[in-house]
């Protein structure tokens, strides 16, 4: 399963939503949910916002989502996300039975579908979404790297004073 043009398309929409989180304060990650060829769910991180660690950005596409068609279940959709999920997330596109999982940038640390965990591999599930990474991997990194990087000048300077 290759890179086609409409994951490059909706996954610069991703990285939009990502970068209002940005702008939020939150950690820059963006998701939407995509049914035949029509956006039906969005979401950005805003567990700072709405006081809720739940609230990551897959997890608002995929309320977001089941509001639109009126069923938790999503097996026909395609779920794009600026990072890997982690594995609170992974466990909510397991059982919204998400067709298919597109991921830009890889999360070492948290990350649990390819990197970290390794779910994908390691997991026994009843169902497990079909996986593309690194679509507009670069950019979705460079977004994460910048915003942790204007933290921690932030915290220097904060400090300084």
């Amino acid at each position: 399963m290759g890179i086609n043009p409409e994951d490059i398309a909706f996954m610069r929409e991703a990285l939009r939503l990502a970068q209002q989180a940005a702008d939020a304060g939150e950690v820059p990650v963006g998701a939407l949910i995509v049914q035949n060829g029509q956006v039906i769910g969005r979401g950005y991180n805003q567990p700072v916002k709405t006081h809720d660690p739940s609230a990551h950005a897959e997890i608002c596409a995929l309320r977001a989502a089941g509001q639109v068609i009126g069923n938790y279940r999503l097996p026909d959709a395609t779920l794009y996300v600026t990072i890997e999920p982690c594995t609170m997330c992974y466990g909510a596109i397991i059982h919204a039975r998400i067709k298919r999982l597109v991921f830009g940038a890889a999360e070492p640390k948290y990350g649990a579908v390819l990197s970290g965990q390794k779910l994908l591999e390691n997991g026994h599930f009843n169902h497990s979404p079909d996986v593309l990474s690194g679509v507009l991997e670069q950019d979705c990194s460079l977004l994460m790297r910048q915003f942790f990087a204007s933290k921690r000048r932030q915290a220097a300077q904060a400090q300084q004073q």
